[in-house]
């Protein structure tokens, strides 16, 4: 027998903000750029100021490139950097990330978030790229079946378009993934 969903995390179940991969990569002109960006990090630290304590997670690249990752590296060769390199720290002002779950995969959904993380606490998404990092964190969890809330505010993709499509198919999820403004939280 199926059990009902739980309240919303806006409703009083608790929640837990997971802030993806928030880091100069991704802050800084170049490749792997994210134009809001620093939108998305100022509705973050809003949400860390109201009393969400973030889980930050980090793409931190494995060396060994194995199957497909080295193919995908030879089209962004300028990302080839030493996991050790200041371009994958963090970059979230005015949040206190004290550790964070560092993965070489586009999905921070496993076994040390699902640890961290108990079964029935909702994951509140925030963080970056929408339409890569998040989205594939958010079907991990739903997957291993999570109620996830994506916060579109507190994200940021490639591109609007970008951004707004990968919202779109996180929705078409609902009520496994549930997609909500800031507002709605604070």
């Amino acid at each position: 027998m199926n059990s009902p969903k739980p309240e919303a995390a806006t409703s009083g179940v608790k929640g837990q903000l997971v802030v993806i991969d928030m880091q100069q990569a991704f802050r800084q002109p170049g490749d792997w750029h994210i134009p809001r960006y620093d939108e998305a990090a100022r509705t973050i630290a809003r949400l860390a100021g109201a009393g969400f304590e973030p889980i930050t997670t980090r793409f931190v690249p494995d060396p060994a490139e194995l199957g497909s990752w080295s193919s995908y590296y030879n089209r962004w060769p300028g990302m080839r950097r030493d996991p050790a390199d200041p371009i994958w720290d963090l970059v979230l002002p005015g949040v206190d990330a004290r550790s964070s779950i560092d993965l070489p995969t586009f999905t921070k959904w496993g076994e040390a978030m699902a640890q961290r993380i108990p079964v029935g606490e909702e994951l509140i998404l925030t963080g970056v790229a929408t339409d890569c990092c998040v989205l594939a964190t958010a079907l991990g969890a739903a997957d291993a079946g999570r109620y996830v809330t994506v916060v579109e505010d507190a994200c940021a993709g490639q591109s609007d378009a970008a951004h707004e499509q990968a919202l779109t198919l996180m929705q078409l999820l609902s009520p496994m993934i549930n997609v909500v403004k800031s507002e709605t939280l604070l």
